[in-house]
């Protein structure tokens, strides 16, 4: 039995796109995108922050401190996920096929 013939319909099969058979979905790079957006709007919203307390004074400094921290957490998260997007790329090219 020959493997080639094999092989050759299995990679065929990997590189089909496949849709999903519930309802029609956001894609992946779209839901990045928007999550992006939205931890852009975050750290804007902290420099906002931060800018009207460097004006006005310190008189909202716990909303200040809040929106600060939304949008450190917002950046943690989207690094990490970065990080293992990195590293699921890595480690598909370490395979052999």
């Amino acid at each position: 039995m020959r493997i080639d013939p094999l092989m050759r319909n299995l990679a065929q099969e990997a590189t089909q796109v496949k849709k999903p058979a519930g309802p029609q979905t956001d894609s992946f790079t779209e839901q990045l995108k928007s999550k992006v957006a939205e931890v852009e709007q975050l750290q804007q919203g902290a420099d906002q922050a931060m800018t009207e307390g460097a004006v006005k004074g310190a008189t909202n400094i716990h909303e200040t401190m809040i929106r600060l921290e939304e949008a450190d957490v917002g950046l943690r998260l989207l690094t990490r996920l970065r990080n293992k997007a990195i590293d699921a790329y890595h480690e598909m090219m370490r395979m052999q096929f």
